[in-house]
C-alpha cells in the first residue's frame, strides 16, 4: 500500500540538524519549508499550510509552544510533531499543552521519524495493533481523558515528573488498547522510555 506524500515544515535553529533531517527522511515526506525561529516559522507555516510541522521545543526567540499558539487557531489542520534533545518533562509539557500531536527526541532514526510524521499527519501519534473490543477502547479513552484532567490540575508546587508519569501511564494504556481502524485522538505522543 502506497503512502501519500506528506508536506512538512522543519523548524529548528540549527542549520546542520535541519540538513541531517532532510537527508534522512523517506521518499514519502517532502520538506516544503524551513525556519530557524518563531518569528520565521509562524508566517511560513501559515503561508505553506503543511500537513506536519517538525518543531524544535527550544528556539532562540521562544519555545515551540509559541509557534503552536500563533498558528493553530488559523490553521487547525496543521499537525505539530515536537523535537528535542531530551525527554525531560519540563521540555515536553509546554508543547503538549499547546497542542503538539507527538513528541520525539532527536536521537530518533530517519525511518522512525518518517513513520512518526505519517502517524502525526493521520491524526494519531500513538501505536496500533492490538485486537481489543470497543469497550476496551472506550476505557482507554476515559484513561486518557483522566490524564489530561490531571495534567491540567498540576501546579508549580507539584513536580513535573508527576505530570510525565501520568501521561506515560495513559499513553501506554491507549497504545495497548488501540487496533487498526479505530481512532483515539491523542494530544500527546511522548515516546516510552
Amino acid at each position: 500500500m502506497s503512502r501519500p506524500l506528506r508536506r512538512v515544515v522543519l523548524v529548528d535553529d540549527h542549520d546542520l540538524f535541519r540538513a541531517g533531517v532532510r537527508s534522512e527522511l523517506g521518499a514519502t515526506v517532502e520538506v516544503v519549508g524551513e525556519a530557524a525561529s518563531v518569528l520565521e516559522a509562524v508566517p511560513l507555516i501559515k503561508e505553506l499550510d503543511p500537513d506536519v510541522v517538525l518543531l524544535d521545543v527550544h528556539l532562540p526567540d521562544g519555545g515551540g509552544h509559541a509557534v503552536i499558539a500563533q498558528v493553530a487557531p488559523e490553521r487547525p489542520g496543521v499537525r505539530f510533531l515536537a523535537l528535542s534533545v531530551s525527554d525531560a518533562a519540563e521540555d515536553v509539557i509546554d508543547v503538549i499543552r499547546a497542542g503538539a500531536r507527538g513528541y520525539v527526541t532527536k536521537t530518533i532514526s530517519g525511518a522512525e521519524l518518517t513513520e512518526a510524521i505519517h502517524r502525526t499527519a493521520d491524526g494519531d501519534a500513538g501505536s496500533a495493533g492490538c485486537d481489543m473490543d470497543s469497550r476496551s477502547l472506550r476505557a482507554a479513552q476515559r484513561q486518557m481523558d483522566a490524564a489530561h484532567r490531571q495534567l491540567d490540575g498540576i501546579t508549580e508546587r507539584r513536580p513535573s515528573a508527576v505530570c510525565l508519569n501520568v501521561i506515560h501511564r495513559a499513553r501506554s494504556y491507549i497504545c495497548a488498547a488501540q487496533r487498526p481502524g479505530d481512532h483515539i485522538p491523542l494530544r500527546e505522543g511522548i515516546r516510552r522510555r
